[in-house]
């Protein structure tokens, strides 16, 4: 059986002989450790100069990494991946902060990150490379000689193609990506979004629904939602209703419904719109009537867009406190810290409606753990951004637009009102579409695809 290798930005290395849950250690450790599997990538320590990997064993997985060089993080991590490819990624170019040097700089990394992994690669390793930080590693590897099964994964959204052109040096890019021989989306507007750009600006062929063609080399196209382990959120979320975070926020409630928004600090995620929405259903509604909690965990903190994104909201919640607060109540509750995910998903539980309303999201699990947390018998409302990929799922949420506060607003209060029976079927529906998937699935899945009898089924060049 073949091994697995992954390469991604960050290594998520355990701690002792435990295990590290969460994001994409979630999905793949489980499948690394039967399988026998190498995680690749930035150790993120910046260090004064470039050294060999560090390799340590955890039950039965190999974790590689490297440090950064100062110069490495401010211009391959802090300023392209960040200042370019994320804004433009998410429909955001007004945030694009681009130079020359940055773009150099990530491609060196991309390629230094390929002369630390192929020693380390076996001829029948399947490599499975994730993210947008490394768009240029495929390329890199071929040119370094592997040829064995190379998969890529985009976990954020990919922009129409106009937009994704403003980028500079977004064609160089597509062309290097496409050296893989699969393509992983979170949905199909992202697969045809990349399409169109790889047509268009790379010089790309399509050659059936799910495949292109650069160079004479087949590559597919897959798209593979993220999933979460719904039945095991589930009984944690209520398992956590007898814990004291959950017992002291409902204590603090009273009989005030609870909204509540989780999110990483970031100007993707549409918390000032969000924010807007709520004072408009805070001012329409009795005092005391409600309340909402808005997690904000900080992230990029180095980066100026995050900065003044943080002073926004900040000044966005004293006005609403100030303007709608009584001398024994306020209806905004803002912690700008991160939260334990077990705390987090008793907090989903207790919710009357979770709103999550990101400006642009590639997924957005926590509109899934939202639905897994609910209490059946008494579910809560998702009210949900359009533009995040969990809508092509959860399309019994009330789908907002983002960028409308009085229209958010409406589908809040909504919620609010919704009768019962009503709520329950939204949320049976909601739950038929996560229970019977998980994030080990979804990584099957993916591996599958990328097995050489699935590659070895890919159209030969100029055949299709």
């Amino acid at each position: 059986m073949s091994r697995i290798v992954v390469v991604s930005n960050r290594v998520p290395v355990p701690q002792g002989n435990a295990g590290q849950a969460g994001g994409l250690a979630v999905a793949l450790l489980g499948l690394m450790q039967r399988r026998g599997g190498l995680w690749f990538g930035w150790s993120g320590a910046v260090a004064e100069a470039a050294s060999p990997p560090n390799l340590v064993q955890r039950s039965g997985v190999g974790y590689a990494t490297i440090d950064l060089t100062e110069a490495e993080h401010r211009g391959y991590y802090t300023g392209y991946s960040n200042g370019v490819l994320w804004p433009m990624l998410h429909g955001l170019p007004h945030l694009m902060s681009f130079r020359r040097p940055d773009l150099d700089t990530y491609r060196r990394v991309n390629r230094r990150f390929a002369d630390a992994l192929v020693p380390m690669l076996r001829q029948d390793d399947r490599i499975w490379v994730h993210d947008y930080h490394l768009l240029s590693l495929p390329a890199a590897l071929r040119q370094r000689g592997v040829l064995g099964p190379t998969g890529f994964y985009l976990h954020v959204p990919f922009p129409a193609a106009d937009a994704a052109a403003v980028a500079p040096g977004i064609r160089g890019l597509v062309q290097d990506v496409l050296a893989c021989d699969l393509l992983g989306f979170q949905t199909a507007s992202d697969r045809e979004n990349f399409a169109a750009t790889a047509i268009g600006f790379a010089g790309a062929v399509r050659t059936g629904d799910e495949m292109l063609e650069l160079g004479g080399r087949p590559v597919r196209l897959g798209v593979f939602p993220a999933e979460i382990a719904a039945p095991e959120f589930a009984a944690t979320a209520a398992a956590q209703m007898q814990a004291e975070p959950a017992r002291l926020l409902a204590r603090s409630l009273r009989e005030q419904a609870l909204l509540l928004g989780v999110d990483r600090l970031d100007p993707t995620k549409g918390i000032p719109e969000r924010l807007e929405a709520f004072r408009r259903v805070a001012a329409r509604r009795p005092p005391r009537s409600l309340a909402m909690l808005q997690i904000a965990a900080p992230s990029r903190e180095d980066v100026a867009a995050y900065k003044r994104l943080r002073q926004e909201i900040d000044t966005a919640a004293g006005a609403i406190n100030s303007e709608l607060g009584e001398p024994d109540w306020l209806p905004l509750r803002l912690l700008a810290r991160p939260q334990a995910r077990d705390t987090v998903a008793g907090f989903m539980r207790l919710a009357r409606v979770g709103v999550v309303t990101p400006l642009r999201d590639g997924m957005n699990l926590v509109a899934k753990e939202y639905v897994a947390a609910q209490d059946p018998a008494d579910p809560g409302v998702l009210v949900l951004s359009r533009f995040a990929g969990a809508a092509a799922q959860l399309t019994s949420a009330l789908l907002v637009n983002p960028h409308d506060a009085e229209g958010m607003a409406e589908a809040i209060c909504a919620a609010l009102d919704m009768p019962l029976a009503e709520r329950r079927a939204r949320w049976q529906d909601a739950w038929a579409a996560i229970a019977e998937t998980s994030p080990e699935r979804w990584g099957e899945e993916f591996l599958r695809a990328l097995s050489p009898e699935a590659l070895d089924r890919l159209p030969v060049a100029g055949t299709a």
